[in-house]
C-alpha cells in the first residue's frame, strides 16, 4: 500500500491503516508521518473529522469522550 496517498483516503479507512501503522511499524506519530509523507497534523485533523485524537501512551488514535 502506497502510504504517501493513504491521508487523501476516507478518514475511517485512515483511522484503521494509521492505528496498524502504529501498531505494528511505527513507534510514534511522528515516525509514521515521516513514513507517509505528510505533517502530524494533517493525520490528527483528519481524524479528528471522525472524532478520534491521538494518545501517546498507547501510540494509537482514539475516540473523544
Amino acid at each position: 500500500m502506497d502510504l504517501h496517498k493513504a491521508v487523501f483516503m476516507d478518514p475511517n479507512i485512515l483511522l484503521g491503516i494509521v492505528n496498524d501503522q502504529l501498531r505494528h511499524d511505527c513507534h510514534d506519530l511522528h515516525v509514521l508521518a515521516t513514513v507517509m509523507e505528510v505533517d502530524e497534523t494533517e493525520i490528527e485533523d483528519k481524524l479528528a473529522q471522525i472524532g478520534f485524537h491521538y494518545e501517546e501512551g498507547i501510540n494509537q488514535f482514539s475516540p473523544d469522550l
